[in-house]
């Protein structure tokens, strides 16, 4: 699923916010799913999804969506 880059920044900080407010207090709720501390591991899951997320589109904005490959061959001389 593609995403904009504004959306996971929204997402990865709406995560950070959940994990902050779970050590901090019992349960924590985003939309309609409860998060209690035992699930703090899948918290954790998330912010390192929406983290890898955020590069990946800062990524392909700096480079304009190409990925550039360079071949190097090495000569005796």
């Amino acid at each position: 699923m593609a995403y904009t880059l504004e959306v996971a920044k929204k997402h990865l900080e709406a995560w950070l916010t959940a994990e902050l407010e779970v050590t901090t207090s019992q349960s924590y709720s985003i939309g309609s799913r409860s998060l209690t501390k035992a699930n703090l591991p899948e918290i954790r899951k998330q912010i390192q999804f929406w983290k890898n997320e955020v590069e990946k589109l800062k990524n392909i904005s700096k480079r304009k969506g190409r990925n550039r490959v360079m071949r190097v061959v090495p000569r005796d001389l």
